[in-house]
């Protein structure tokens, strides 16, 4: 688990090329781990290898959703919009596909969460901890992901924003 935690976090850093984004979209990875864990807990079902699998699985879920959103929001940076507007056009137009995305994963697993025949042992845990982990993962993504964002790049929009005393300089002259 460790390791593929690890590998994670060097692909976002190779993709958004700085440790800043990198970090936000890992953030979605310890919501998801307590979703997982309370789901399994709220079920009486212990930590097992499948729920480590489900675990694995979950983390790729909500790196994806968190890379959805920040690399959209980037996008709109790129093109010129101010820190406020994209964050929050980027929250709102990316609110279906991560909707649709956590909402896809989490019913695909609901038979496997309630099966009861052969292996059910297997597939339960593995189902609780991802449908669990989305459900909170997806929280996360949809409302704090975009706030955190704010916050860590608020920095970066003042410095490279003129500030009032330079457009009042830039007006006298």
């Amino acid at each position: 688990m460790p390791a593929a935690l690890a590998l994670v976090f060097l692909l976002l850093l190779t993709m958004f090329g700085n440790v800043k984004d990198g970090l936000l979209v890992f953030t979605g990875i310890p919501f998801a781990l307590t979703g997982g864990i309370l789901a399994l807990w709220l079920r009486g079902i212990p930590l097992s290898i499948s729920a480590a699998v489900g675990f694995i699985a979950l983390c790729g879920v909500a790196v994806l959703n968190g890379l959805v959103m920040i690399s959209f929001v980037r996008s709109l940076r790129d093109e010129g919009r101010s820190l406020d507007d994209a964050v929050w056009e980027g929250a709102l137009t990316r609110l279906r596909p991560v909707l649709m995305t956590a909402l896809v994963a989490s019913l695909g697993f609901i038979p496997m969460a309630i099966a009861t025949g052969t292996g059910a042992e297997v597939q339960r845990p593995l189902a609780t901890v991802v449908i669990g982990g989305i459900l909170s993962s997806t929280a996360l993504t949809l409302l704090v992901l975009p706030v955190l964002y704010r916050l860590f790049h608020r920095r970066d929009d003042e410095e490279t924003a003129p500030s009032q005393s330079q457009l009042a300089a830039g007006e006298a002259a």
